[in-house]
Order: structure tokens, then sequence, then C-alpha cells
């Protein structure tokens, strides 16, 4: 009987979102977690775990790493948690496993070095300038013109990013772009990044990464709201989607990666098709996050929490699509700023069989708001469906919409925050 390999896994995020992932993983992989807190829900699904003070001190996890791999080898490390990517990488480099390349990991986690990078190798992509002030963003604007995108260099889920239509939209707009943050973010004296604006759709590529082979497992359509902001409101996968078969498309991936050095892992692309072809936004060192991996497996039968475990361990991943189907989410927010929840619910009376998922994000006595001051965190809801067409697959969406209920007042001056 072959030994299931020993996988470690570096905190897990959010349960609502995160933890179909485990449930693929566990089955075939020993998993030992290394959280900062006790686990909970996790139990389920993991033999050992370690706390730690913190699971973002690079050099505190590797320690804790070495003794656990001296007693129990380690086969793999993964991680999915956008803050905990880079110090995971350290892991794997110290115990020399696969993913093991700080630097490979940096020039994504930095989108001014993935920048760097992928101009260096003319992988097509938005010009981009690096500026420290609001004059030198005005300065780098009237170099590549207006509409620009402002955008964070250390941010992920299109936070902080805003597009401004001229100089005094930019001055109104920089310190949202300067000054957004999250906790646990990298912080970096040189913040924000003025881009040619991108005109077209875009679109996210999750791929499995073996050896420097790109496979592509899921091709997601983002739908994006809030303008002049570019909160992701919702995403559909398609299986067969007529873009997995755009060589171009696929040779633009290819050389993003190898742009960036990027020899083992799961990465998230995200590619602004345009007039003028595609052109990379970003590459994140990590399996997508907002469902989207969730809906390739609904979509398409290959699993994603697998693919990723596997080049973990320095294996081949196998993703044999068994369906073909089409998979959306979309995501709900409150209509004013700083609403104090009364309640919230779906009514699933009358919904869909296409509908597959209603989830609540916030309890009554949560105080919410819509984007651009609630992004991420402001959402109260999702719901997911498959269906076998798009035009279904949307249509459910809509209903679920319509299904959720839910009643709020402002918050009062000195109401307490739960």
């Amino acid at each position: 009987m072959t030994t299931r390999p020993h996988l470690l896994v570096v905190a897990t995020g959010m349960r609502l979102f995160r933890e179909y992932i485990l449930r693929s993983i566990a089955p075939q992989y020993r998993i030992h977690m290394f959280l900062h807190a006790e686990p909970t829900w996790e139990k389920e699904y993991i033999e050992a775990w370690t706390v730690l003070e913190s699971t973002l001190d690079a050099e505190a996890l590797v320690a804790a790493a070495r003794k656990l791999h001296a007693d129990q080898p380690i086969d793999g490390v993964l991680c999915w948690d956008e803050a905990r990517i880079l110090p995971t990488a350290h892991i794997a480099e110290a115990l020399g496993l696969p993913g093991g390349d700080v630097e490979m990991i940096n020039r994504c986690r930095d989108k001014h070095l993935t920048r760097t990078a992928l101009a260096e190798r003319g992988v097509p992509q938005p010009e981009s300038i690096l500026v420290d002030t609001v004059d030198d963003a005005l300065a780098a604007a009237e170099k590549v013109g207006y509409p620009a995108i402002l955008k964070p260099r250390a941010m992920a889920a299109s936070l902080g990013v805003v597009k401004v239509n001229s100089a005094d939209e930019l001055k109104d707009n920089w310190e949202f772009a300067h000054d957004t943050t999250v906790p646990e973010a990298p912080h970096y004296d040189v913040k924000v990044l003025v881009e040619e604006f991108a005109d077209g759709y875009e679109i996210s590529i999750d791929s499995a990464i073996f050896h420097g082979q790109v496979t592509p497992f899921c091709l997601a359509r983002k739908e994006i709201g809030y303008p002049p902001y570019a909160e992701e409101i919702g995403h559909y996968v398609d299986a067969a989607d007529p873009l997995l078969a755009d060589q171009e498309l696929m040779q633009v991936l290819v050389d993003a990666h190898a742009a960036v050095g990027f020899s083992d892992g799961i990465t998230h692309t995200e590619i602004m098709i345009t007039a003028a072809g595609p052109k990379v936004i970003e590459i994140n060192a990590r399996i997508g996050g907002d469902m989207i991996p969730y809906l390739g497996l609904q979509a398409t039968g290959a699993d994603p929490g697998l693919a990723a475990a596997a080049v973990a361990c320095g294996q081949a991943p196998s993703l044999v699509p068994d369906r073909t189907m089409v998979g959306g989410v979309r995501f709900f927010y409150v209509d004013e700023n700083d609403t104090v929840l009364d309640s919230v619910a779906f009514d699933s009376s009358a919904l869909p069989a296409t509908i597959d998922q209603l989830v609540v994000l916030m309890e009554a006595g949560a105080t919410t708001s819509p984007p651009p001051e609630g992004t991420l965190w402001g959402r109260i809801a999702y719901a997911t469906a498959v269906a076998t067409s798009l035009d279904d697959c949307r249509a459910a969406l809509d209903a679920a919409e319509k299904a959720l209920q839910w009643s709020g007042h402002p918050k009062e001056a000195g109401e307490p925050s739960p």
C-alpha cells in the first residue's frame, strides 16, 4: 500500500471560500497545517497541526517546518492565502521542495517586479510606471495617456484599483490607490503603479505548472462593477469557452510564466482581451480566489485542489475533464455606506435547480458598505450556479439576486460595532 504524501498547508483562509480545497485534498494526502490559532472546522480534513504565534513570520515558519520535517518528512508545502505565499516559499526553499524559489514568488507578489520581468521578455502588457507622489503620477499619466489606471503595488483582487479620465480625477483618487491596504499586506516605500488603460474584457486563467510546463485548467470571465473602481462582482467559467482554443492567448500565458521564471506551482493569471490582443494584467502565485477554481471544478470536473497538491509534492497534475458545464458566482452588497444589517437570508422556495450554493457571509448586527468602501469585505452573500449554458447560469444568478432578502439601517453615532 502506497503511503499518502505528507503535505504541509500554511493557513486556510475563510471557510466559506476555501473549504472545498481541503475537502478535495484530504482523502489523498496526509495534511499537517500551520495556523495562528487552534483549528476548528479544519480538523475534519487534517491529521495534525502546529499553532504558531504568526504564520507571516518566514523565519518562524521555516524553524517549525524543519522540526516537523526531521520527525515526519514533508513531501510538499502549499498555501493559497495571498499574504502567506511568500513566507511559504521560504519553507519550500529551506527544505528543497517544489516551489522553493523565493525570488520567483516575489516576482509575482510584487506587481512592479512582474511588470519589469514581462517587459524584458516582450510579453504584451499595459505600459506601467512606478510612482511615489501625486506629481509623479500626473507626469506618468501624461505619458501613458488618459484614461489611466492607478494600482497599488501590493494588493490583490482589484483592491485599490481605479480608472481615472483626467488629471483632476487622478488627484481626487490618489489617496484611494496610495492608501488602500489590507491586514498583513506587504509594505513598499513606493506603492503605486500608473498604468495604460487596457480596453477590453478581463479573464483569469488558473494553471498548474510542473517542471516549467504550463497546464491551464480554469478560464473565468470577470464581471466588474462599481465604476470607476474595479470591484469583481462575479465570474463565469465555461468548460467550452472558445478562448481555451485561442493559440495567441495560450502562447501569451506560457510566455508570461517563462518571463517570471515560474517553474513549479499554481498560478492565477489575469489577462485583458483587447482589440490588439491579450495583455497580461498580473500573475498571482496561488490558486484563484472568489470561488473561481470551485466553478472550474463544477464546470469541468478537473480538481484544482488535487492539482495544487500534486505539483507542490513534485508530481505531475492530473487534470482530466469529465463534463462540459458552465459555472457562475455572483456577490451581493448593501446599497449605502455604514449600513447595519438587521437581517439577511435567501428565500430558496422558488429557485431553479441550476442554483448550486446560497451563502450568507454576514450576520445581523454587522456593519458594512458597498464598494469602494466595502470591497471584498463588504459582501453580504454570494450565490453559485451550474448549468448547461451561460444564459441559464446567468438566469439562475439573477433569480438568486431577487431571492436575497436583507434589511438594514444607517449606523448611528455611538452605535456599537459587533
